[in-house]
């Protein structure tokens, strides 16, 4: 699994950073999130796919490898 942000449309909401934090994180300006694992443990997998459905601005891309 690969996992990316688009960041023209990510606002912020960071509910993929509370669903996964070991993959996901607020960058320093808590404007956007930013990956900090973009080929999550299988362990993490599941709840990365259901945190880039409940992006409220489908800002998460997930693709199998």
């Amino acid at each position: 699994m690969k996992v990316a942000v688009n960041y023209k449309r990510c606002e912020g909401h960071a509910i993929c950073v509370a669903m996964v934090p070991n993959v996901f994180e607020l960058g320093d300006d808590d404007e956007q999130v930013r990956i900090v694992n973009d080929s999550p443990d299988p362990v993490d997998q599941e709840q990365v796919a259901t945190a880039a459905k409940r992006c409220p601005v489908e800002a998460i891309t997930v693709t199998e490898d």
